[in-house]
């Protein structure tokens, strides 16, 4: 399995959002993006991940960071996502884990002593140019979102 790294030119994607329309990656160059992957949407800790990017949105992108959020679920289940929590950023559906794959996220996992197939939970934050600036995998649900405004230097 293939991982991005620093420096690297994330890779551009177009998927289905939340909402019923389709967001690229690339039409967000000129700032930087935290795109982060999550197995499934409505469960306890991918619930816990996206109330923290939610609460923390207003310090991002106060900071230039805009949010994205990767699943395999099909876009009802993130509507549901979106309203049954008030997200208020994009999610995006990734059904055939193209994007996941391609992006790191999506591979062999260690859950409970066994190694199973599925989604690595992670975060790449992409700058301005494209380029990966940081890449972080096998990330924790509780306490992700508090320990990378940390290092990105957001208070």
């Amino acid at each position: 399995m293939t991982r991005l790294a620093v420096g690297d030119l994330a890779p551009d994607f177009t998927l289905p959002t939340a909402d019923g329309g389709s967001l690229t990656l690339s039409d967000l160059r000129g700032k930087h993006v935290v795109v982060y992957f999550y197995p499934a949407a409505m469960t306890p800790g991918c619930t816990t991940q996206a109330c923290d990017f939610r609460d923390s949105l207003e310090a991002l992108r106060a900071k230039g960071y805009g949010v994205v959020g990767v699943s395999p679920d099909p876009v009802s289940k993130l509507a549901k996502f979106v309203e049954q929590d008030g997200l208020t950023f994009p999610l995006v559906s990734d059904v055939d884990k193209q994007v996941l794959t391609t992006w790191g996220a999506y591979g062999e996992k260690n859950v409970y002593g066994k190694t199973v197939t599925g989604v690595i939970r992670s975060t790449v934050v992409v700058d301005p140019e494209g380029k990966v600036e940081l890449a972080q995998y096998s990330v924790k649900a509780t306490g992700h979102v508090a320990k990378l405004r940390r290092e990105l230097g957001i208070d």
